[in-house]
């Protein structure tokens, strides 16, 4: 038998005597019957146990942990699986990332209105020196200007942002 006197987890489940070389009795031990019931449920226990052979045994736990994270996801969501949990973290991601951008670009404004003298250090170089008489940065430390950079900045502040509630994705750990 794999560990112990008791069978492994797979065996006890397909009601099979568990062999001295079992291959699953290393990584689905007999007290977490769960994981490998839906990992049965998931991919097949001869499926499992192929992949299993193919692999080094030094890459075998390994590729348990992955199977067992990719067929938790596939219960929790059956069409897209861990790509639904990637695509839904990208998705936060980009958000942050704008609501960032949009927080830097407010501290930016209220530098700006602080201390407008100081407006023209905050200039890229190659916008500060310009030899064009017909250009004129939008960032030009005028309070005009300052006015209407507030007016964009205002536009595009975090509260003007739409959240549909019930579109966002319930959040539910993996690994339960």
């Amino acid at each position: 038998m794999g560990s112990g006197s008791s069978p492994c987890a797979s065996c006890k489940l397909l009601r099979r005597r568990c062999a001295k070389d079992c291959i699953f009795a290393p990584y689905f031990p007999s007290d977490d019957p769960h994981k490998f019931a839906i990992v049965h449920k998931v991919f097949g226990a001869s499926n499992v146990s192929k992949m299993l052979q193919e692999l080094p045994v030094q890459q075998r736990a390994d590729a348990v942990s992955s199977l067992v994270y990719e067929a938790n996801a596939r219960v929790r969501d059956p069409v897209y699986g861990c790509v639904g949990a990637i695509s839904y973290l990208q998705n936060q991601v980009s958000q942050l990332q704008m609501q960032l951008a949009v927080a830097q670009t407010e501290i930016l404004c209220i530098q700006m209105q602080q201390h407008p003298e100081d407006s023209a250090l905050a200039l890229p170089t190659q916008m500060q020196h310009h030899d064009d008489d017909d250009y004129k940065p939008f960032l030009l430390p005028t309070t005009h200007n300052l006015d209407n950079i507030s007016q964009y900045i205002n536009f595009a502040s975090s509260s003007n942002v739409i959240q549909d509630p019930a579109a966002t994705v319930k959040r539910e750990s993996l690994w339960t």
